[in-house]
């Protein structure tokens, strides 16, 4: 893995406004992804996950973006419009979650494809842009390629779409590739597929890759490193084995001992139920631990007013000194 920083966030905040005010949904996070390195973010809907993946597009349009995201040493906040266009689809592109929703129903695959390629090249004919078109639907892997280049979204299922949204992703070679939720809503047949093939993605592009999801299956196999965010706010960051082996936060404990463990089948009737919802954003609580109403068995003195990210081990960040003091209520039956 290589140690150059391809993009580096810095006390990044992306408000919404809700009436009259701006609610954070990213709140003062502070990230970096490395080339040929695989960062997943993970948390619950609602976390703030998307309006991440969002703001580092510069997707948001109607929302407040302070702070500084550092792609390549150079302020994405501060791009003009056409400079985004340069470099959004060429140097950094994104999987969305839904690809219905995302491409064009009135395009054929081809012609979406296609579109990818020559906004980024306009001196390409239209032989060269089709043989690129269908060495794309090759590399994703979709059969019959010279047929489907002439299909609309609707006329191919969920796997095939997702496909497709992958090839328009990587038409240019982006050094930067973020995944939103990129299996969701499919078998688990195709999701190995899809995973597969952003493996191979990574490693012949040397890209580095931002992987949203809430599958923690998923992240065991693809990530290097870990950020679990939770109610805006990043609550832990680790390398993927630390985060599994020795997690630290009280959400990230949660989340990982909800997860059915199929190794250990005594457990089974135990597993753990986060209590309560996230908060939406507007009912955030702004100051002290945010994840303090969802653990009320843990006193109030054990939370920081103003919870930092502490590095308790190199790389290893947490948030709240709440985790030193952390345990499950089954935990303390269990002792009596």
């Amino acid at each position: 893995m290589s140690s150059e920083k391809l993009l580096e966030i810095k006390n990044l905040h992306t408000s919404f406004r809700i009436r009259d005010d701006y609610y954070a949904a990213v709140d003062n996070v502070s990230l970096s992804v490395k080339k040929n390195e695989v960062l997943a973010i993970v948390g619950e809907s609602g976390s703030g996950k998307s309006a991440l993946a969002f703001s580092i597009m510069r997707l948001h349009n109607r929302a407040k973006t302070e702070g500084e995201i550092l792609f390549k040493d150079e302020n994405v906040i501060d791009m003009t419009a056409t400079r985004l266009n340069d470099v959004r689809g060429k140097d950094m592109a994104m999987i969305f979650q839904d690809p219905l929703t995302a491409l064009n129903p009135l395009m054929t695959v081809g012609e979406q494809i296609g579109e990818a390629l020559f906004l980024h090249d306009r001196k390409l004919s239209k032989k060269v842009l089709n043989d690129r078109v269908i060495d794309l639907l090759n590399q994703v892997g979709i059969p019959r390629p010279n047929y489907v280049v002439d299909q609309y979204p609707h006329e191919l299922s969920g796997g095939m779409r997702q496909r497709v949204m992958i090839a328009i992703a990587i038409a240019n070679d982006p050094e930067l590739l973020i995944a939103d939720e990129p299996t969701t809503a499919l078998d688990v047949t195709i999701q190995a597929q899809i995973l597969d093939l952003i493996r191979e993605l990574k490693a012949k592009m040397d890209a580095g890759i931002i992987l949203i999801t809430h599958d923690l299956g998923v992240v065991a196999e693809m990530a290097d490193r870990v950020a679990v965010m939770y109610a805006g706010e990043i609550v832990e960051i680790a390398d993927v084995q630390t985060l599994f082996e020795q997690p630290k936060h009280p959400y990230t404990r949660s989340l990982l001992n909800s997860v059915p463990n199929s190794t250990d089948t005594s457990k089974q009737d135990k597993l753990h139920v986060i209590q309560g919802i996230v908060p939406s954003l507007a009912n955030l609580p702004r100051t002290g631990c945010r994840f303090k109403d969802r653990i009320p068995w843990i006193d109030d003195s054990m939370h920081e007013d103003n919870p930092e990210l502490h590095e308790i081990e190199p790389g290893h960040f947490v948030r709240c000194s709440c985790y030193q003091h952390f345990h499950f209520p089954e935990e303390e039956v269990e002792q009596k």
